[in-house]
């Protein structure tokens, strides 16, 4: 018998997995995890890059929509699939797909092209953010799994974070053997991606789990009719109008998907594709809820504030992903205490709370925010938010696991992912639609602030501030503005360059604006971040499960499997002796019956 087969024998027989065996298979998760959200950020960066060269920019924004879309949708449909059809042949697949996107993504020769390899990608990514989880979740009991899970949660706020500064250099490289740089955002995935897989066909052996069930086929089809429009609307409300026909259009088609959705999930039962019984438990529930809030306030700050350390304090790509560090400091810190907490007492309650507590205060901290801050005042925001989420997402996550049977475990993964990406796209949607909006009047205020008009009527009538060319763009902006020509409170809406290198005199008004238009953003992310702590006290928590999901469903076989034998025993005993031998004996359940014949 080899090696490979001997390892998925004892597995399926309910033994626990070494550590050994436990540390090469998260090596391959988390890989497979790292891709994925890596490449929900490292585009934002390379994508001026990737529009010049494929003559696009107009296009640009369908590049993203196409892989939030596919991803997003496809998380319920792996997670479903997988506790029918196992982790394992559905975690290799997603795997597959995605490296086919990024290969064909690094081949593309226009935009569209693009997008459409993009979404490629997306399908696989979708696998690739929840199964990790589910898996963790087959292989270890809750209060192991809450330490292992820490690392899962470092590596999404790492991945979060360097994407932008991966994607701002290797796009600002000419070439790299002979391919054009900005090509390698999406070929860099191809060797990561196969060692993912190569460890997971090596390592991951885990029981088959074939279940005869109905596929729940109008499950999948409304949900795509629910979530594309209203992700595509999130995406492009800004520019069509949020009360265009387009926009109007994807409202009504999304909300028929939601009751249409609703309605099938109801009539398939067990079979559906988000069993409606998952939200039966209390748990379940507020740890959904807690987590869309979590997302909202998640992708608001990790969106913006990059933005304020470009625009404002004048920082490259590359040296706004260095300065995100206290973020990715604060994430894995907190992550990785409280996974040890969690671990070592089974308990987890406190941690939504704090979590959610510091989130606040970092945001709270953040309002403060003017345009002559130094770096360290916004280092520590961005340390006190990272570790507010540290302690919420794996938080969640686990309380999500720990609360439905092992059969649901994938569903209710992936349910619990699919609801914070739908509230992360919802807060970046948002919060983006606010802060463009507020940006024309902040910087309107600016200008007319004595305290800056001054200074730049005295520069734009300096001899040597008009012919110098670093001020060349900015002074067309502003010389445009003042003929009518357009309006310095848009001019932050396309091409940011005019700022790099201008006079401080000019472009003052243009950073203040922009941070103060900041600041509304995380007076937003803080009520937000308030109700989820208000929230966080109604989740019921329950002392974590001692049994991983595979022994689990191999103890109660086991238990039915005796019960059965001691069914037949004492039908071959004599009646009067079966009687008096077996009268404490319950009968065996109707249920118990029916999971039997099925285990069977």
């Amino acid at each position: 018998m080899s090696q490979s087969a001997r390892a998925n024998r004892k597995i399926a027989a309910g033994s626990t997995m070494t550590k050994r065996q436990i540390m090469l298979v998260m090596i391959g998760l988390m890989a497979g995890m790292f891709l994925s959200a890596l490449d929900q950020t490292v585009v934002s960066t390379s994508m001026r890059t990737i529009a010049d060269d494929l003559d696009g920019m107009s296009l640009q924004a369908w590049v993203t929509t196409g892989f939030m879309i596919m991803s997003t949708i496809s998380t319920p449909i792996y997670g479903k699939l997988s506790d029918i059809f196992g982790r394992r042949p559905l975690f290799i697949i997603a795997i597959t797909i995605f490296l086919a996107g990024s290969l064909l993504s690094g081949t593309a020769m226009d935009m569209y092209q693009l997008a459409g390899w993009r979404a490629i990608q997306g399908l696989g990514a979708g696998g690739l953010m929840s199964l990790p989880l589910a898996i963790m979740g087959d292989m270890l009991a809750p209060r192991e799994r809450a330490k292992y899970q820490g690392f899962f949660f470092a590596v999404f706020g790492v991945s979060s974070v360097i994407g932008p500064l991966l994607g701002g250099l290797l796009s600002g490289v000419p070439e790299i053997l002979w391919i054009s740089g900005w090509r390698w955002v999406f070929l860099i995935n191809l060797p990561i991606g196969l060692v993912a897989l190569a460890v997971v066909l090596a390592f991951l052996h885990l029981p088959a789990n074939h279940r005869r069930v109905r596929i729940d086929w109008w499950g999948a089809t409304f949900v795509i009719m629910a979530v594309a429009p209203l992700l595509l609307v999130a995406e492009q409300g800004r520019e069509w109008g949020w009360g265009s026909l387009n926009s109007w259009t994807c409202y009504v088609i999304g909300a028929l998907g939601i009751l249409a959705f609703i309605l099938t999930e109801m009539r398939m039962k067990d079979d559906a594709l988000i069993p409606m019984k998952l939200f039966k438990s209390q748990t379940f529930s507020m740890a959904t809820i807690l987590g869309v809030f979590v997302g909202f306030a998640m992708f608001g700050g990790m969106m913006t504030i990059p933005l304020y350390l470009q625009l404002v304090m004048g920082a490259t790509p590359t040296q706004s992903g260095l300065l995100m560090l206290p973020m990715i400091v604060g994430i894995m810190t907190a992550s990785m205490i409280s996974g040890f907490v969690m671990s070592r007492t089974g308990r987890y309650g406190r941690f939504p709370r704090i979590g959610t507590a510091f989130l606040a205060v970092g945001y709270f901290y953040m309002t403060f925010l003017t345009y002559d801050k130094p770096t360290w005042f916004v280092m520590i925001g961005m340390f006190l938010i990272g570790a507010g989420l540290g302690q919420l997402m794996q938080t969640l996550t686990v309380a999500s696991q720990n609360s439905v049977e092992p059969e649901d475990m994938g569903v209710a993964t992936s349910s619990s992912t699919f609801f914070r990406t739908m509230g992360g796209t919802a807060g970046t949607a948002v919060l983006f639609s606010v802060l463009f909006s507020r940006i024309p009047e902040t910087i309107a205020a600016a200008f007319s602030n004595p305290t800056f008009l001054e200074p730049l009527k005295q520069a734009m009538s300096d001899p040597a501030v008009i012919n110098n060319p670093a001020n060349a763009k900015i002074l067309t902006v502003l010389n445009n503005a003042m003929n009518n020509q357009g309006s310095a409170g848009d001019a932050l809406n396309g091409d940011t360059s005019f700022l790099v290198g201008a006079d401080p005199r000019l472009a003052d008004p243009f950073l203040v604006g922009f941070s103060n238009a900041s600041v509304t953003i995380y007076w937003i992310c803080l009520v937000v971040s308030l109700i989820a702590f208000v929230l966080s006290w109604f989740l019921k928590t329950v002392p974590l499960r001692q049994r991983s999901g595979i022994d689990e469903i191999a103890a109660r076989d086991a238990a039915i499997s005796a019960e059965m034998i001691a069914e037949e025993m004492g039908a071959m005993v004599d009646p009067g002796t079966a009687a008096g031998s077996y009268t404490n004996e319950p009968e065996p359940t109707s249920a118990s019956r029916k999971k039997s014949s099925s285990s069977s």
